[in-house]
């Protein structure tokens, strides 16, 4: 068991963004098994949820004539916008069935504000409006961060750039994370994991 001084963060592993769901991540499903088998190492586990109101704005379908993975300009900044997509209480909402939830100390739901979009753990898209995560972990003694989940190139991404830039040590094992790569968001996502200080690792 690892010290209590680290915390692993699954991000949105949620039935939406597994095959056969609304923004489904190619493999998707595939990372539950190792992400269940890296919870057992951590004495600190949080799982965000994405969380979105049915009329939130960067859906594509509250756009009329707007094309999904489009993109907006929205007053925090540029937004993709996405298929309607794990809307609260929907099936698509739910962790997938085989990700082991009972051993999650939090579970943060993120992107319920309909007017503005929510990737990272640790603040809206606008970097202003925190969620809380980051007071919940420093009152843990929390200071090492280890993240996985999908996508590796929007939410991990954020989260973990966020994350660093508050001042915790950040790896992400990219072996229990899947991407999107819209347009080149995957590289683009590695190089900027990478210039904020964050470990990736295999």
């Amino acid at each position: 068991m690892r010290p209590e001084t680290e915390a692993l963060i699954v991000v949105d592993l949620q039935n939406d963004f597994c095959p056969g769901g609304a923004l489904a991540v190619d493999g998707g499903h595939e990372i539950v098994g190792r992400v269940n088998e890296l919870m057992a190492d951590y004495s600190v586990k949080v799982l965000t949820q994405d969380w979105h109101p049915v009329d939130h704005t960067s859906f594509a379908g509250n756009h009329p004539g707007a094309q999904p993975f489009s993109v907006t300009e929205m007053p925090y900044g540029p937004q993709v916008l996405w298929p309607t997509h794990c809307v609260q209480g929907t099936a698509g909402a739910a962790f997938h069935p085989g990700l082991m939830t009972d051993p999650a100390d939090l579970i943060l739901r993120k992107g319920f504000r309909s007017a503005i979009d929510s990737y990272s753990a640790f603040f809206e898209n606008d970097h202003a409006t925190a969620t809380g995560l980051e007071g919940y972990l420093r009152t843990r003694g929390v200071t090492d961060l280890t993240f996985v989940g999908l996508a590796l190139d929007f939410c991990v991404a954020w989260s973990a750039i966020d994350a660093a830039k508050l001042g915790f040590s950040v790896r992400v094992i990219e072996s229990a994370c899947r991407a999107i790569d819209l347009d080149g968001s995957l590289a683009d996502a590695r190089r900027s994991m990478q210039d904020a200080g964050v470990v990736l690792e295999g």
